[in-house]
């Protein structure tokens, strides 16, 4: 499939706002997307998903900088972090309580999409999901993501590769081929970690999950901002 991101963009969060689910690429993993409590219930049925499990939402560098409760000096990490190397990298920190996509969100969906008063923005993720973030931010319709399987069963990497179960209740699909970090087959890096993102608690720099480029994330992190993540 072609890539032209603002009209893939534009066709899915349609489709996301009048109730659909969309399945798209992103650059380490293939997620699957809701706007609407119907929606979000049934990607949850279909998947096999605890309904105690967060997910989260669908961001980009400004829905970090305006939603995230982070003193100026981390907000600056994370611009140049990802200015300089943009590598997937997911942000959990406080959140804004005035902030328009949350106080769009129903109780349901405000259960699923936050946790302990934080939320998870997954930045760096590539252009299609930063245009899909900007219509979510432009228009104040919050969307909630989740990796595109059965729960506990594996990041999927290929649209083929996601169950039928979980592939037929999306209303799009857009599948750009194998994810960019995805390579021969391998569903781990270099480092023997997954291609997931590595998510980052920001209140106290400790590591959630360790992911994609992580050992590289770790000495960046140490070197360039003279911080040294904990790892639990």
């Amino acid at each position: 499939m072609k890539k032209n991101y603002l009209k893939d963009a534009k066709n899915v969060f349609n489709i996301l706002k009048n109730g659909g689910i969309a399945i798209v690429y992103m650059r380490n993993a293939y997620a699957i997307i809701s706007g609407t409590d119907k929606a979000l219930k049934k990607v949850y049925k279909s998947k096999k998903r605890d309904l105690k499990r967060p997910s989260g939402m669908v961001a980009y560098s400004k829905t970090h900088e305006t939603m995230h409760v982070l003193n100026k000096n981390k907000k600056t990490i994370i611009k140049k972090f990802s200015k300089k190397y943009d590598l997937p990298i997911s942000i959990i920190a406080p959140y804004k309580k005035n902030h328009p996509l949350i106080l769009k969100l129903s109780k349901f969906a405000k259960k699923l999409a936050t946790k302990n008063n934080t939320v998870n923005l997954l930045l760096n993720s590539g252009p299609l999901r930063e245009e899909i973030a900007k219509l979510s931010l432009k228009n104040n319709f919050p969307l909630i993501a989740s990796s595109a399987n059965l729960s506990q069963k594996g990041t999927k990497y290929t649209v083929d590769a996601i169950e039928p179960e979980v592939r037929k209740i999306a209303d799009i699909i857009i599948d750009y081929g194998p994810c960019e970090f995805y390579q021969k087959g391998k569903t781990i890096d270099t480092d023997g970690l997954s291609l997931s993102s590595t998510q980052i608690d920001f209140r106290d720099m400790t590591v959630v999950r360790k992911g994609v480029f992580f050992n590289k994330i770790y000495k960046i992190f140490k070197t360039d901002f003279k911080i040294k993540l904990k790892i639990n």
